[in-house]
Parts: structure tokens; sequence; C-alpha cells
């Protein structure tokens, strides 16, 4: 909240926001033009983007998906949209209700593909007949198909929302269980490689409540929600531990992962060559992977030949083994 009579820092206008880790405040323009400063500098450090690149991004129908959408187009990218329907319930349909209003409205194109249409199957299927979490399934289900969906496309640069407080949590994760190999990996830039496409995430310096504001600011309407399969991640343990570091000394975030970025990850650097060396063809899609079939058509082989789930269904045995 922002305290009665705050003033913007540049201007002295009435603020609409303020930002502890800036010990500012700021209005709806400045605050604005913060954030796009910020993803110019995520940008122009770590060679993200040019203006001749053809950008794909990944869209969820929710804050950072679409706000990092609007940013690009905003400062004059071509960027078109790509939306994985998952088919968990009424979220997935709700959300994709929100992926093609935004995209209808500002004339932007958005690539869609659902899961059990295309592909015989869906996340609480693939959940249930592999006996995993529901993240594992959407994981590598929107990994594969974020790729596919970049090269069979053309694109040269495939973009996803990920905040600071994404990638922070990560990199908390992460560091707990000290595995080098992720730590290794986690980089705002994955190069183009072995048939994957250049992955970029423009938003790393701006965190999940600064996007919130830009979407309101702009009057963008997105999915509030969490995904209902989400519940007991242990990414939001982590993101719930560092926002209480955050409250205490703001700022703590930025700092944790961005200094990660500058001191840490260039020390990192080739530790994860094992893991994109020596790639074969997947036996089913032609896909990069470490063996004979890649992990998407194993998943959609076993799931797809599964009796659909709704995700009613499985929500609620989850609850009832708590």
């Amino acid at each position: 909240m922002v305290a009665v009579g705050s003033k913007c820092r540049v201007c002295k206008a009435p603020a609409v926001i303020d930002l502890p880790r800036h010990n500012a405040h700021f209005c709806p323009e400045h605050f604005l033009e913060l954030c796009r400063r910020q993803v110019v500098k995520a940008i122009d450090k770590f060679d993200m983007l040019s203006k001749d690149d053809r950008i794909l991004v990944a869209v969820s129908g929710g804050k950072d998906s679409l706000a990092v959408w609007d940013l690009l187009v905003d400062l004059g990218y071509q960027a078109d949209g790509l939306y994985i329907g998952l088919g968990i319930g009424d979220y997935s349909e709700t959300s994709a209700e929100y992926a093609r209003a935004f995209a209808v409205e500002r004339g932007l194109h958005l690539v869609e593909v659902k899961l059990r249409e295309d592909y015989g199957y869906d996340v609480p299927t693939a959940a249930k007949a592999t006996k995993r979490v529901p993240c594992s399934a959407c994981g590598i289900s929107k990994r594969h198909l974020f790729d596919k969906a970049a090269i069979d496309g053309g694109y040269t640069v495939l973009v996803t929302g990920h905040n600071l407080d994404d990638e922070a949590a990560v990199l908390f994760g992460n560091t707990l269980r000290w595995d080098v190999e992720y730590l290794a990996r986690q980089l705002p830039v994955l190069p183009a490689r072995n048939g994957f496409p250049k992955k970029v995430k423009p938003l790393i310096r701006l965190t999940e409540r600064e996007m919130a504001a830009w979407c309101i600011v702009r009057g963008i309407d997105y999915v509030v929600d969490e995904c209902p399969m989400a519940e007991g991640n242990k990414h939001l343990a982590y993101k719930a531990a560092l926002n209480a570091i955050e409250q205490e000394s703001p700022g703590s975030k930025a700092a944790f992962y961005l200094n990660f970025l500058d001191n840490m990850a260039p020390l990192l650097a080739g530790r994860s060559a094992a893991a994109t060396d020596g790639l074969n063809a997947c036996s089913s899609c032609g896909s990069p992977t470490t063996g004979d079939m890649c992990a998407f058509c194993r998943l959609g082989e076993k799931a797809s030949a599964h009796e659909p789930v709704p995700v009613e269904v499985l929500l609620g045995k989850r609850r009832g083994r708590r």
C-alpha cells in the first residue's frame, strides 16, 4: 500500500506504488518508465534480444507473461505469443480467455497448442498415469512444446515471463541442495544449441508485485488465481521465505540473485556441459535427448493410454491424503 500523501520521487506527483528496495515512491508514468529501464538493462547486459529477432513469448494468461509481452511490444520488438492448453479444468479455460483477449485487443498473433487435442493427454491425466506430482508433467510438457513451437515457427528467440521472485526462489532451492548442475544452468540467457532455441528472461530485474502493478496501470486483465495443481509446491515455500527476508531487509532478493549472476555464475561456466553434449535424436519426435526417447514422448506414450482424469478428481484425492 502507498501511504496517503506519498509523492513520486521523480516529479512529486501523487504516488501509486512504493518500492522499498529502491527507497522510493512513483507515479504511474515514472513507475512504467522504471520498468522499461529495468527490462532494457537486462536485455542489454545479457544480449538477450535485437530488433531483428523473431520473438515468441510463452504466455499463460497471468500477469508476468502478459506484462513481458506488453513490455517488449511497447519497446518496439516484434513478438508473437504462445499459449499451451494444459487441460487443468476451468483454470486452463480461464487462462486461455485472458491470453486471447490480450492478443485480440492489441492486434497481436497468438499461437495455441492444446495437450488433449494435439497429443491425447492433459496434465491431470499425466500426473495420475505417472504417479508423479502434476508440476513434473506440466514442466516436461511446457518445455518441450515451447522449444518445438519456436523451432517449427522459425522464431529466433523464446521469451518467458520468469521474474526476480521466480529466479531468486529457484536459486534458493538449488543453493539449499548445492545442486551445481542446476546452478550452472540458471542463467537469464540460454543460447541456441543442439536443436534447442535461444531462451531469455527479460523480467529478471522486476518482481511479481511490480508486474502486477504494471498490468494495473496499463489496463491489462489477467488470471489472478494460482494454478490449483501447484498447491504444496516447494517453489512457493521458497518464495515465502525470501519474502520474509525482503520484508526485514529490502533489496535482499535482488542482491541474492543478481550478485549470483555477477559473481558465482561465471565460476560455474561449463559445469553443465555434460547435459548438452552428446545428445541423440528422439526415436519418436526427433527432438534432442540424452536417451533413445525424450521425456515428453515417454510421458505422452504413458499418459495418452490412460483414461482421462478430471482435475477435480485428482485434487480431491490429493486433499484427502492430507
